[in-house]
């Protein structure tokens, strides 16, 4: 096999009993031979992948900046120790998820798990919007921060107590100059129209919360979540937009309706 670094070609030769370089000469085994070296890139690509339940392949390229060739190569690269898993699981691309040990190897304590048939549409619009979001100014400059309905549920044992639980929290740290200082909103991805009733249940719930997730998290001090952001397709839109529209006018104000982003749906 050939190796070219520095402008020199070498030509390595491996051996049952040893290794040796062009000059014949045997080098030292390296302690990490045969282990999977990752980079930056690995490293943002396999915390995502198991925050999130897995994702599919297109919105994975996009988030590592990469083609679909290349995103290949790289989640084959970490299906070799065992990493990870993929599959064609439904309509469009295939998805990537994480193993125990891709889990353990991030120090993500949730239970491996393939990403559910009934909930893949659902993960890819709670991904897509993540991605815009993440990739907006606001959220750079502000230091934002996502909070995975994964690890909402993860950080209780599993357990939630009452009530809704969002598909994520973005918290906002206290930094001058930044429009949203200090706030919490509840992300909602609504991809189906639920009767409206129960849409304004969840909506009055979310915005009346005290309280973080957890069964025994004390109540705070007033509202938990500053905003309360819906993002809709379009054939949720019209029940979302009725529901907030059913709210008292205090708690509508911090109600936010937008459109999901582009990737949200196949």
């Amino acid at each position: 096999m050939s190796v070219r670094a520095g402008g020199t070609c070498w030509c390595i030769m491996d051996a049952a009993s040893s290794t040796l370089t062009s000059t014949g000469l045997p080098f030292a085994r390296r302690a990490d031979a045969g282990s999977v070296r990752l980079g930056g890139r690995d490293v943002a690509g396999l915390m995502l992948v198991g925050d999130m339940y897995g994702a599919p392949y297109d919105l994975l390229a996009g988030f590592l900046d990469v083609a679909p060739a290349r995103l290949r190569g790289i989640v084959a690269r970490w299906r070799r120790p065992g990493y990870a898993h993929t599959a064609r699981l439904g309509p469009g691309p295939a998805w990537c998820w994480l193993t125990r040990s891709g889990l353990a190897v991030t120090g993500q304590h949730y239970a491996p798990a393939r990403p559910a048939l009934g909930r893949l549409a659902h993960v890819r619009a709670v991904l897509a919007v993540r991605l815009s979001l993440e990739d907006s100014r606001a959220f750079r400059d502000g230091r934002a921060w996502w909070r995975s309905e994964r690890r909402i549920r993860a950080a209780g044992g599993g357990k939630v107590g009452g009530g809704h639980v969002p598909d994520a929290e973005v918290s906002w740290p206290e930094m001058a100059g930044s429009a949203y200082a200090g706030e919490c909103w509840a992300i909602e991805a609504e991809l189906t129209p639920k009767p409206l009733a129960r849409t304004a249940t969840i909506m009055s719930a979310l915005l009346a919360r005290t309280a973080d997730h957890q069964p025994a998290a004390p109540p705070g001090p007033g509202p938990r979540y500053h905003r309360v952001v819906y993002l809709a397709s379009p054939t949720a839109r019209s029940i979302v937009d009725r529901a907030a529209a059913a709210q008292p006018a205090a708690l509508r104000s911090r109600l936010v309706v937008r459109d999901l982003p582009e990737g949200a749906l196949l």
